[in-house]
């Protein structure tokens, strides 16, 4: 019998628009249905490529984040002290004057003491560009405490990575294995691959101390002790390389695994790749024709991975492959040797090695499709390994979280599991040269703007941002010789070093959605703390405080100056392939946020602007170069302007399509009808890959000169891989004593132990500091699949789904502990306490606890009611963890990129009495009624259809 045909998406408004939903970072295509100038629905747009009309409850429920309460309607200055959450309504001239006033000082005195810094803005092409023309090197976004490690781990490795800048081949993949994946980015595009997978029969292994959300329908869960994802991993390639299930051809074809390396103990070259007069590394080729040294580059080579060899001047070297070997079939890396620490069992661990091998080789994925090579090579089928790895913040958030990421890359290239069929594949404009060009600004220009942008990628000693005596410049420390590859920044230090005036003082701190005095901050009481200081001549040390956001976070009570966002719903927003992208692997994509909302007419009295077109405001009004005219006019008018008529280089701009008279894709000159245009396509565009470019991009000719012609890529050059990373090996040198930029003495052992060219594992630093048993558990929080950071635990709809959260631990350890479901129970780290309720899961590793991240908060913020569950019974692990490792010389980071080591926190418990409240609690924030309209759309119900 015929299924009847239904017409599921017919409006229930006067209109409906299109646009991008900013409940998460997926970035979803949402249609918005309205009546008036009122909501009544939102639903998926099915001709968005990135969402194909699946909405989650998130999505669905934007309705209520743009009523919600807690937005803000004015401008504020504060009347009170810093923490009483007193204000008085201003106007916005009087506001902008008054910053654009505190940051015309600051960069008279010194650019540099502005500390600029977001949270998820989703504008970071815009920010950073505005922070290059302030001058300021302290900017950065959010990017450090939450995905710095598996940015750096890609980069320096494959040239793109996980997270939201490559996928699976859900088409073809035949075994997935999910490392440390929470369910809050990306969410709707791996719901919807492994639908597709789950579909197929194939395997799904989930690797994460908590079986939750997509672990939940996982065909194997792994429940894995955190922090040890990468020596799992290792042990893993031992059983690859014993026997001998490896991808060779791939290896030679698209990696340095043939590349020689310098073996020179002591010397300025040891441990760096030979090459040729040109520069050109070099490969020790077997032909019988020209046995000896020759370009790794070539073609026709028959190149060595392993054995010693002798270079005409001398040089004893090694092909990188070798010293992989070496390393990984050390007995110190056998499934028996690490079973323990992982809590992973021995025999588990050969198998999934050996189930990965079966998958990867013994049944490879042929897609008949020729292409041809970089080398001109004509290639008559697409073969691939089908086994893929998706990873994210359950691996980087660790102090050794960029040698886990590189572990698992390692991993994947052994397999010649990297943008084949079936494997891990690349998004556009992804990949990138290895390390991408572009370098951190250093130095200021005449005209006060910064050479480059304050972010970019170290290639070696010589790009650190330190003085003359090898100390930070930066005021979060980033790019220093403690955490050199910070290549996003590290907001989670920089309101203590802000308060410590290390290295110098700030006159401004100017933040944009960083809810950093809450659930953004590690050591939330001092952070509070900090923000409200004085000095012996009774100042703020932190002089003055901007803060934008849309809703009334804790964050706000601590502003000087509070500048009202709009909700997403209200604003522009360019979601940018010069910043995160929407491409899958095979097409580019970004698209257009616009208003489909007016705030003016949403609420009486409400008077707010996109922090974005403030910021441009701003930047005109001070006179930065690149935002005035020639005759002191602004260059722009507002976001929407900036956004059409702006150009990054020639031809490129934020959004790629519709360029020049509208039939230029990629780069092209600005066209006015662009946003027009976007608008009319439902708020998308999207290029299609060609055929013949859509698997091998690292090498693929085809798809390089596509890539080259949008403006992704300067030059259409092959990506070489790197197993080893000569990069690394430059900052040991340098540590070892060799090269013009060396680090200061106290730093060198830090960094020749750590820059280790192949990837390491090392004990999580908390726990390895601590004393021994002290603190036996490790504590760990997930995102809710229904909630996204602090911004949906407010939101009404979804306050019903869980209103407050509770300690999540195993049945074996509460046995231990004489604990039952709702006991409270006294949870202690190195830094603090808290007192929380708790409940029994055995989804969740026995030596480890969890609970839902940023469900708790503080009373009186986000106009939640004084008695609201989220603040009386609703808690935060942030109170447990500390900015600082314990001994207090170094930030709680990894020691390469900077990434914030949230998961390395180890706690004890203890039975507490019975509580009424979770513990600690601060002083309300102001008490508000309880106006959270859970019964939205009656009003609809009442008018009719």
């Amino acid at each position: 019998m015929r299924e009847p045909d239904l017409d599921l998406q017919q409006p229930v408004g006067d209109q409906v628009r299109q646009t991008t939903c900013y409940m998460c970072a997926c970035r979803c295509g949402i249609n918005v249905h309205l009546r008036g100038d009122r909501v009544r629905y939102i639903e998926g747009n099915p001709a968005h490529p990135v969402n194909r009309g699946v909405l989650c409850a998130k999505g669905s429920a934007g309705i209520l984040q743009h009523y919600s309460p807690a937005r803000l309607d004015k401008p504020l200055l504060r009347v009170g002290e810093r923490g009483e959450n007193k204000f008085r309504e201003i106007e916005w001239d009087e506001a902008l004057a008054l910053a654009a006033g505190w940051l015309s000082e600051a960069r008279e005195r010194d650019p540099d003491r502005l500390a600029f810094f977001t949270g998820r803005d989703q504008s970071q092409a815009l920010t950073g560009w505005w922070a290059q023309q302030y001058g300021t090197i302290n900017y950065a976004a959010h990017g450090g405490f939450c995905s710095v490690n598996m940015a750096a781990g890609g980069l320096y490795t494959l040239g793109g990575s996980f997270w939201e800048f490559g996928e699976p081949d859900w088409e073809h993949t035949k075994y997935l294995v999910l490392w440390g994946v929470a369910e809050d980015h990306d969410s709707n595009p791996i719901k919807l691959g492994l639908g597709q997978l789950k579909g197929r029969g194939a395997k799904v292994v989930a690797v994460n101390p908590v079986r939750s959300g997509y672990g939940a329908i996982a065909d194997e869960w792994i429940g894995i002790r955190p922090g040890t994802d990468g020596l799992f991993a290792f042990a893993l390639i031992h059983e690859l390389l014993k026997a001998d299930r490896i991808d060779l051809d791939y290896l030679v074809n698209f990696t340095n695994a043939h590349w020689l390396v310098v073996d020179n103990p002591g010397g300025a070259d040891d441990g760096l790749f030979a090459r040729d007069a040109e520069g050109r590394p070099l490969c020790w080729n077997r032909d019988l024709a020209s046995v000896g040294a020759a370009p790794a580059e070539g073609t026709g080579l028959n190149p060595a991975v392993v054995g010693e060899y002798t270079l005409p001047d001398g040089r004893r070297v090694r092909p990188a492959f070798h010293l992989v070997a070496r390393r990984y079939l050390d007995p110190q890396y056998a499934p028996e040797a690490v079973a323990e620490r992982c809590g992973v069992p021995a025999a588990t661990i050969r198998r999934i090695a050996a189930e990965i091998a079966a998958a990867a080789f013994d049944d490879p994925v042929v897609i008949e499709q020729p292409w041809t090579d970089m080398h001109g090579r004509r290639h008559e089928r697409m073969v691939g390994r089908p086994v893929a790895f998706h990873a994210m913040r359950g691996i980087s958030a660790h102090s050794n979280g960029f040698h886990t990421c590189r572990a698992l890359h390692l991993l994947q290239l052994l397999l010649g599991a990297v943008d084949t069929p079936g494997s891990f594949r690349y998004q556009p404009p992804f990949p990138r040269p290895i390390p991408p060009a572009n370098r951190p600004g250093k130095s200021r220009q005449a005209d006060g703007a910064l050479d480059a942008a304050p972010l970019g990628f170290v290639h070696g000693p010589e790009d650190l941002l330190v003085d003359a005596d090898g100390q930070p410049r930066r005021l979060d420390h980033a790019y220093s010789w403690r955490y050199p590859l910070a290549v996003h920044g590290m907001l989670h230090t920089v309101i203590r070093n802000a308060w410590a005036a290390d290295p110098k003082p700030v006159d401004v701190l100017m933040l944009f959605m960083a809810n950093m005095s809450w659930n953004s901050a590690m050591n939330t009481a001092e952070t509070m703390h900090w923000l409200t200081d004085k000095g012996d001549d009774g100042q703020y040390r932190i002089p003055r405080i901007i803060y934008s956001d849309a809703y009334s976070s804790e964050m706000v009570a601590y502003a000087d100056l509070v500048l009202p966002d709009t909700t997403y719903l209200e604003r522009f927003d360019a979601i940018s392939l010069l910043d995160r992208p929407i491409s899958d692997a095979e097409r580019a994509a970004d698209a257009l946020r616009h208003p489909v909302l007016d705030p003016a007419t949403q609420r009486e009295g409400r008077d707010v602007r996109g922090f974005q077109s403030v910021l441009l405001d701003l930047g005109a009004r001070i006179g930065l170069p690149a935002l005035v005219d020639d005759d002191g006019t602004p260059r722009y008018r507002d976001y929407a302007d900036y956004i059409v008529r702006h150009e990054r280089a020639p031809g490129v701009g934020l959004l790629a399509g519709w360029r020049g008279d509208g039939s230029q894709h990629g780069k092209g000159a600005p066209n006015p009808a662009q946003l027009e245009r976007y608008r009319e396509n439902g708020g998308f565009w999207s290029a299609d890959v060609p055929a013949a470019g859509r698997y091998f991009k690292m090498a693929n000719r085809d798809y390089l000169a596509w890539s080259q012609s949008m403006g992704f890529i300067a030059r259409a050059e092959p990506v070489v891989l790197q197993l080893y990373s000569e990069t690394l090996q430059k900052f040991r040198l340098a540590a070892q004593g060799h090269g013009p930029v060396l680090p200061p003495e106290a730093e060198r052992d830090r960094v020749a132990t750590y820059f280790d060219p192949l990837p390491m594992w090392y004990e999580p630093f908390e726990g390895a500091r601590l004393e021994p048993g002290r603190f036996p558990l490790s504590a760990v929080t997930q995102r809710p699949p229904f909630m996204y950071h602090a911004w949906g635990s407010q939101n009404a709809w979804l306050r019903q789904i869980a209103a407050r959260n509770y300690l999540y631990l195993h049945p074996e350890t509460a046995a231990r502990h004489g604990l039952a479901d709702d006991d409270w129970v006294h949870v202690d780290s190195h830094h603090g306490r808290i007192t929380v309720p708790c409940r029994l899961a055995g989804n969740v590793q026995p030596d480890t606890v969890w609970t839902w991240n940023a469900i708790g908060k503080r009373r009186g913020a986000w106009k939640l009611a004084a008695d609201a569950p989220e603040a009386t019974r609703g808690f935060l692990l942030n109170h447990l963890i500390s900015d600082q490792l314990p001994g207090g010389d170094y930030a709680n980071a990894d020691p390469v990129t900077g990434q914030a080591a949230w998961f390395d926190l180890r706690v004890s418990l203890r039975k507490a009495g019975a509580g009424e409240e979770s513990h600690p609690q601060f002083a309300p924030l102001g008490d508000n009624p309880d106006t959270t309209p859970l019964r939205y759309g009656a009003g609809f119900r009442r008018a009719g259809p």
